[in-house]
């Protein structure tokens, strides 16, 4: 039986489904698009075109949610399902858009560039506690307008997972669009097997701009999964009370997933976010808080109960070093996203409120999210009886089970064995194996995987189609020429 977290009753989510389509009549939503204007107005909704607010009535919500996809898949570069949005099913990616990486000797923050990025990527791909890529940070050796489709064609060019990515403006998402159908040859072949999920974001309270409607329509009408990041700030920009912020993180989902369905029904959409409670001493958006993780899990059974696949950010610190908090708050909001069932939990390997990256955390964060996949197979039955059959011939040792043959088969499906950087030696191993820390050890293991790595085979009539789509982009960009990457330059 798999172990679920519960924080809201089934009448608790019913009021909170039923207070958001009141929101969504009474202010209603502000939506800055002409064009998705148009669509809700066309289907029923109430439209102001001068303050831009759509009124949008409960029926017209019920439908979209009717034509939504209970489940689909992400797929990887050979075509595999890999990945899989909807019912119990819960993976991981690494924290995605940071601005910085944290540099592991100097233990300074650097503004992230190609390399960086691609050294997390490499990282990541080694890790099956990953289920997909992401683009993990912003690159700034690049010109401004390219940086969100710079970080999907290295992540293309360096990972075979599927990948959750985000456009940064209207213009770009069709440009990202193309590089995925380049890779997956054809748009007809990424729209069966589709390799990634864009996040698309509203703004809080209650506003869906020009670019996050216009985000959602194209997606929708390519085919393409939305992933929809709705960010509630308890407190500033929303309701100070954790029902509250869920409850408005419902009706700018709901107003979402209407645009979205309105463009096209039946494209995937998944109920996701990124919400915080406000720091009232500093003025911050603690993702680490716990409270943060309750209105997560609990947004996360509100779209379960109606249907939706669900996405959320945990696995995340506030912390500027990877040290005590770092591991606090990141293992125990893991753990909370994985009980409560969310389908992907991105955040890993994130640190100071989701700004800063780090490979060294990719890699511990890993290991806490063995820890709650293991929690999630929960307690297994393996043999006819639960204890009294071990007894046979135990003669009051400790060591007799040790000695039985069932101990060999059985222990490896009981117990998650860690890598290395869980110490479970003795304190004289510790000692002889140079009195290593968690820190230390993980750079020892990152270093591992980035001599281990191997970039993948690729199709080089496709690699060349995307190199030259790109080198395309950033000259149009005034950048003739792209970054060095691995040693080959693309001209």
């Amino acid at each position: 039986m798999q172990p679920r977290l519960s924080l809201l009753t089934q009448d608790l989510i019913e009021r909170i489904v039923d207070e958001a389509y009141q929101l969504l009549l009474k202010p209603g939503i502000k939506v800055q698009n002409d064009e998705a204007r148009k669509l809700l107005a066309d289907a029923g909704a109430q439209v102001d075109e001068e303050t831009l607010v759509a009124k949008i009535p409960a029926q017209i919500v019920k439908a979209a949610l009717n034509t939504v996809p209970r489940t689909f898949k992400l797929y990887d570069y050979d075509g595999n399902p890999t990945v899989e949005y909807g019912g119990d099913a819960v993976q991981f990616d690494p924290g995605s858009s940071g601005i910085s990486v944290l540099d592991p000797d100097t233990l300074e923050q650097k503004t992230a560039e190609t390399a960086d990025l691609i050294r997390l990527l490499k990282v990541a791909e080694q890790i099956p506690q990953y289920a997909a890529q992401s683009t993990a940070v912003v690159c700034h050796d690049v010109p401004k307008e390219i940086h969100d489709l710079y970080r999907l064609y290295l992540v293309l060019l360096h990972s075979k997972k599927p990948i959750v990515t985000g456009a940064f403006s209207n213009r770009t998402v069709q440009f990202m669009i193309d590089m995925l159908a380049i890779m997956s040859g054809g748009l007809d072949n990424l729209r069966e097997k589709p390799r990634a999920v864009f996040d698309v974001c509203p703004s809080p309270p209650l506003i869906w701009s020009n670019f996050g409607s216009g985000n959602l329509m194209v997606l929708a009408r390519m085919g393409v999964p939305a992933e929809i990041v709705s960010m509630p700030l308890a407190g500033a920009a929303a309701p100070v009370t954790l029902l509250g912020a869920v409850t408005q993180h419902a009706a700018e989902c709901l107003a979402g997933i209407t645009i979205h369905q309105l463009a096209k029904a039946g494209s995937p959409i998944v109920w996701g976010g990124a919400p915080a409670i406000f720091d009232m001493r500093k003025g911050g958006t603690p993702m680490g808080a716990v409270e943060t993780a309750m209105i997560d899990s609990s947004y996360a059974q509100v779209g379960k109960y109606l249907g939706v696949p669900t996405h959320a950010y945990m696995g995340a610190t506030d912390s500027k070093r990877l040290d005590m908090q770092a591991g606090i708050e990141s293992g125990v909001t893991a753990m909370i996203g994985a009980l409560s069932g969310i389908n992907m939990i991105s955040g890993s390997g994130m640190l100071d409120f989701l700004l800063c990256h780090s490979a060294e955390k990719l890699v511990i964060d890993a290991e806490g999210v063995a820890m709650a996949q293991r929690m999630l197979e929960g307690m297994k039955i393996h043999t006819e009886t639960l204890a009294t059959g071990f007894y046979e011939g135990v003669n009051f040792k400790g060591g007799d089970f040790l000695k039985q043959k069932i101990t060999m088969q059985l222990f490896q499906k009981e117990q998650h064995m860690p890598t290395e950087i869980i110490d479970r030696d003795s304190i004289r191993g510790w000692k002889a194996g140079g009195s290593l820390d968690t820190f230390d050890r993980a750079k020892i293991r990152v270093k591992q995987l980035l001599a281990s790595y191997k970039r993948p085979e690729l199709d080089p009539v496709q690699e060349s189609q995307l190199h030259a789509f790109v080198l395309d982009l950033s000259k149009k960009a005034g950048v003739e020429t792209l970054p060095v990457i691995d040693g080959f330059e693309f001209a």
